[in-house]
């Protein structure tokens, strides 16, 4: 810094004619348009070409319990996983009947519960849209609302997707429905993404 300014990076630059901008403008309002040559930065000069994103990654090993005994034990299977093709954002569905480990003496599943298995399948769904060795470390921050209840033994299907990959941040969202279609539970969350 000098002088209380701080330098701001400069961007490789391309020559542009000021008239080929200023042309149109001067036709439509009748003032004679100046020839002035300046220099406008170049967003492509300097930067690598964009290569095909690599293949889908390869989780079946993680299918079932995702590798957590605790997700068995709740009646949790994850059965399967991709990337949207657009944004090659990952995604992740299991089907869950809710065990009663997961339910309270009523047998209504609790909806810590529902929190376990919407970050699951959040976790699952970043993991999905990351290449090589990258991978999630750890939720943010996650938040979980129970719109309906769940019952010990229900068919319920679980929703994990990827909404935006930064570089080191995933933000997903997950659902569960019930065999209606009707939402029970939702969550969002942040997580930390390791690059291998």
């Amino acid at each position: 810094m000098t002088g209380g300014r701080s330098r701001a990076r400069s961007l490789p630059c391309k020559r542009v004619r000021a008239a080929s901008i200023a042309a149109p403008l001067a036709r439509r309002s009748g003032l004679a348009a100046a020839t002035t040559v300046r220099t406008v930065p170049n967003q492509t000069e300097g930067h690598p070409a964009r290569e095909d994103p690599p293949a889908k990654k390869d989780m079946s090993r993680w299918l079932g319990d995702a590798g957590m005994p605790i997700l068995a034990a709740l009646g949790v299977a994850f059965d399967d996983y991709g990337i949207e093709d657009d944004d090659r954002a990952g995604w992740a569905t299991a089907s869950w009947e809710p065990t009663a480990v997961a339910c309270n003496p009523q047998g209504i599943v609790q909806a810590g519960v529902h929190a376990v298995v919407l970050d699951a399948a959040m976790s699952f769904a970043v993991n999905a849209g990351l290449s090589g060795k990258d991978r999630t470390g750890a939720a943010l921050e996650l938040k979980t609302e129970t719109m309906r209840p769940a019952n010990a033994g229900e068919r319920l299907a679980v929703r994990g997707a990827v909404m935006r990959q930064a570089k080191q941040v995933a933000f997903a969202e997950a659902r569960i429905e019930d065999a209606k279609g009707r939402l029970v539970s939702r969550s969002t969350g942040t997580f930390l993404v390791q690059r291998g």
